[in-house]
Parts: structure tokens; sequence; C-alpha cells
């Protein structure tokens, strides 16, 4: 056969057809067969808690939706500062997800230097707000939050505030109460927020914030007294206790926030993927019931917006830790 110049322009036209022109089509192609292997959803959380039972849930709907596995990994400890390094140096891929919690922000605040920076990181979409409850000992005697406040008041040094890991959504909520109210307390940490809600269930301490998965089923049967949610607005799941932001106006404003991001340099289309998925699943009725059912509100963002919510996060964790003195001026 002889080869023309047309014949070897069809034969060049072909094979960058086959191969690609160029490190866009190869980005487009591997985002075409994301994922191509298992996807982790690594977070800082212990299992059984509000945030791992969410993180979880998204991963299943993932899981069914790709026909592919969709692993939640539990990396407690050091202030979420384990869980979040280990996915900032992941391979940028899409494989490796971060569910972030409150502590992603508050830790930098707390400690100073931690091996990672919000600019290690994409943003996914933001999954929403947890609604907690300030909880009280039924044996307190205290039926309101200016009970509560007054009688700290009179008793300086006295009532005990049980918090959970530092830097979690309940160390932090009560740290800006006590602060906000000017009361003088002892703050006792437990090693998470089921432990400290015992110790008030028990009356070995006088309240607590706690996560509503972990307190609406002691406040339905009377055990405990839920003086409060700590969201902008009423909970439908217990409609006839206020808000904070009721009492005091710092609190009118959503305190933290739940996030899905990926490593820095992560394929801007896989993001997009991610991001689409997300949305898909927070809709679901299934998954809408349940999360209503322990007073989470959804809350998915666009990658951008997701970003933007945890600079500002940041900045403003980092001024609760040294106004309530929990890190030195």
């Amino acid at each position: 056969m002889v080869y023309t110049a047309r014949h070897r322009f069809a034969t060049v036209v072909s094979a960058c057809a086959v191969f690609g022109a160029g490190p866009g089509f190869a980005q487009e192609n591997a985002t075409q067969a994301y994922p191509a292997k298992p996807v982790r959803i690594v977070a800082s959380t212990t299992a059984g808690s509000q945030p791992d039972m969410i993180a979880r849930t998204i991963a299943q709907k993932m899981s069914e939706a790709w026909g592919r596995p969709v692993i939640m990994e539990n990396r407690p400890g050091g202030g979420g500062v384990l869980a979040a390094t280990m996915v900032a140096k992941a391979t940028p891929d899409g494989h490796t997800l971060f569910y972030s919690l409150p502590n992603f922000a508050i830790t930098p605040a707390l400690h100073g230097n931690v091996p990672y920076a919000l600019k290690d990181y994409a943003g996914i979409s933001q999954i929403g707000i947890s609604t907690n409850a300030l909880i009280v000992s039924t044996a307190l005697g205290v039926k309101s939050v200016n009970d509560l406040i007054a009688l700290a008041k009179a008793q300086p040094g006295k009532l005990i505030f049980a918090s959970g890991a530092t830097g979690t959504a309940g160390h932090l909520s009560g740290a800006r109460f006590n602060l906000l109210a000017g009361i003088k307390v002892v703050q006792v940490a437990y090693k998470g927020g089921p432990e400290a809600t015992i110790e008030v269930l028990a009356g070995r301490a006088h309240y607590h914030v706690s996560t509503m998965g972990v307190a609406l089923p002691f406040i339905k049967d009377g055990k405990i007294l839920a003086l409060a949610v700590t969201a902008p607005q009423r909970s439908p799941v217990l409609p006839d206790v206020p808000a904070l932001g009721e009492f005091m106006p710092e609190f009118r404003k959503p305190e933290t926030s739940h996030a899905l991001l990926a490593p820095a340099g992560t394929p801007r289309a896989i993001i997009e993927r991610l991001n689409r998925e997300v949305a898909r699943i927070l809709e679901l009725p299934d998954v809408k019931e349940r999360l209503q059912t322990i007073a989470f509100v959804t809350a998915p963002s666009t990658p951008e917006e997701c970003t933007k919510i945890l600079r500002a996060q940041f900045d403003t964790l980092v001024k609760l830790a040294v106004d309530a003195g929990l890190k030195p001026k």
C-alpha cells in the first residue's frame, strides 16, 4: 500500500484521538472512570457518634450508586490532626476524602502549628449544621437558661460543666455560653460527648452541651432537661425548647458545620461530580428523615461556598479560643 500525505495526516489524527492531545484529555478520561477503586471517607470522630452516623449514611448511598465500596474510616485522636493530615497528604484523585468537623478549625487555634492548613484541601460541599442541646441534671433544680445563669453566678466556681474532648462542638458551644453568660464554673473534660452526657444523667456533673443524637432519648424520657438548643432557631424535634439565640444574639448564626473535602489538586471534574452526589444524597427522603430525627440541618453548598464557610469558621473559632481563655492571649 502506498501512503500519501492524506494517509499520513489521517494516521496522526487517529493517534491523537486514541492517546489524547494532552493532560486535559487524560484528566477527563480519568474522571469518567471515577471511582476506579474503593473510596475512603476519613473522619476524626469515633464510631457510633452523630458525625459518624451521618458520614456512614453518605458513604453507603455513594456505594449503592457507584457499585464500588465507599469505606468509612474513623481516625480519632490529636484533636482531629491525625485524620486531617492523612487526607492532606493523600493522592489527589478523589479516592480519599475528609469529613471535616469543628475540631478541623479549632485545633490550629488551640495549638498553633499543625501539619495542615486550609489550602491543603479542596472544598466539595458543606453537609450541614449540627444542632446541640444545653442539658442539665434534673437534680439541679433549674428550669431555664436564666435559672442556670443565676445559679452559677450565685455559686461561682461550684457548678461542673462537663465537656467532650477539646475542640468538639459541645466543648466550643459550652465555652461560648459560659463566656457570654459571664459565669465561672469548673470544666471537666471527658473522652467524648456520650461520656459527658452520662455524667449529667448520673448527677455527677451539672450541665453539658450534647449532640441531639446522644441526648434526645434521655430528654424524651425526662431523665435530663434541655434548657436550649444551640441553633439559630428552634428545632423541630424539640419545638418547645428555646434556641440560645433567643437569649444571646451571638448564637443566632450557625456555630459550626460539617463538610466534605478532598486533597488540594483533586481534578475539578471529580470535585463537581462529588458535589452533585452529596446534593443528591441529602435530598433522598430516607436520608432527610433519618437526619431530621437527630436535628441535623442539611445545607449542601457549592465547592466555593464550602471553602468560604470553612475560612470564616477558622477565623471565628480563633477569636473564640482567645476570648474564652482556651488559648493564652
